[in-house]
């Protein structure tokens, strides 16, 4: 591949990266919020021990489930491009 393709493309790649190690943050932010929210909701469940309470914990365990799920992918999607960073990079240096 020739040099200043390598170029455009890790800069490409580089901007990408940037965006979606912002995401990540966000998600990280968001799953913890989540997390500690059907933690308490789990506890006002075993404090109540009514239907409602319960169904509340379920359902806030649930969507810090889905958005643990979401965060792991877009953690998965920061390596993933991070490796290909690493790639291009290699094809910069001489000798390689």
């Amino acid at each position: 591949m020739a040099q200043h393709l390598v170029e455009r493309r890790l800069m490409e790649l580089s901007k990408r990266l940037r965006r979606a190690r912002e995401e990540l943050a966000v998600a990280d932010e968001q799953f913890r919020a989540l997390a500690e929210a059907a933690d308490d909701a789990r506890v006002r469940a075993l404090v109540s021990e009514t239907p409602l309470a319960a169904r509340e914990s379920n359902d806030a365990q649930r969507h810090a489930q889905a958005m643990g799920a979401a965060r792991d992918s877009l953690a998965a999607q920061v390596k993933r491009m991070e490796a290909e960073v690493d790639e291009l990079l290699d094809k910069l240096l001489p000798g390689t």
